[in-house]
């Protein structure tokens, strides 16, 4: 059977009432980012469709009958300390919560997590005592620390 050509993909975002607030603070934090359209319902926001990244993804203001729940995440893929440090202070402004293994829950609800691109590559080395102990070190962080996995992953 040919596959069929796959249409774009939206993540889809349930809030109670914020939606409009969630996605200006999101559009704030990454570069390419933007609002593309808010739709109303007289002067209610409805929905709100924005770009993270060039990512298209839509937050609906659903009411309180579903929950964001760390099931679904968004991770954010971070060069330096200094990119994973501004990031994860500005997912948690406001009331957000950190959680482990690089992992936050912002003040809207919304999981996220904020990983260097170090941590894949050093839980693949090839090596298995290195992975482990990247791995371990990991397990026993919130935000992740660059230079303490590396050193993990080195023995030290």
């Amino acid at each position: 059977m040919p596959k069929l050509q796959a249409p774009k993909i939206t993540p889809f975002l349930w809030f109670d009432s914020e939606a409009e607030a969630a996605a200006n603070l999101y559009c704030s934090i990454f570069d390419d980012s933007r609002i593309t359209n808010v739709a109303r319902a007289g002067e209610k926001v409805m929905s709100v469709t924005f770009e993270l990244g060039g990512q298209r993804l839509m937050a609906l203001n659903g009411g309180p009958h579903y929950k964001l729940t760390p099931a679904f995440s968004l991770l954010v893929s971070v060069e330096s300390q200094a990119e994973l440090d501004r990031t994860w202070e500005a997912l948690l402004a406001g009331g957000g919560e950190p959680t482990r293994c690089g992992w936050l829950v912002d003040r809207y609800g919304l999981s996220w997590q904020v990983i260097p691109t170090a941590l894949p590559r050093l839980m693949s080395d090839p090596d298995p005592g290195r992975a482990s102990r990247a791995v371990q070190a990991m397990m026993g962080m919130s935000k992740l620390d660059i230079d303490g996995l590396e050193r993990a992953a080195n023995g030290g």
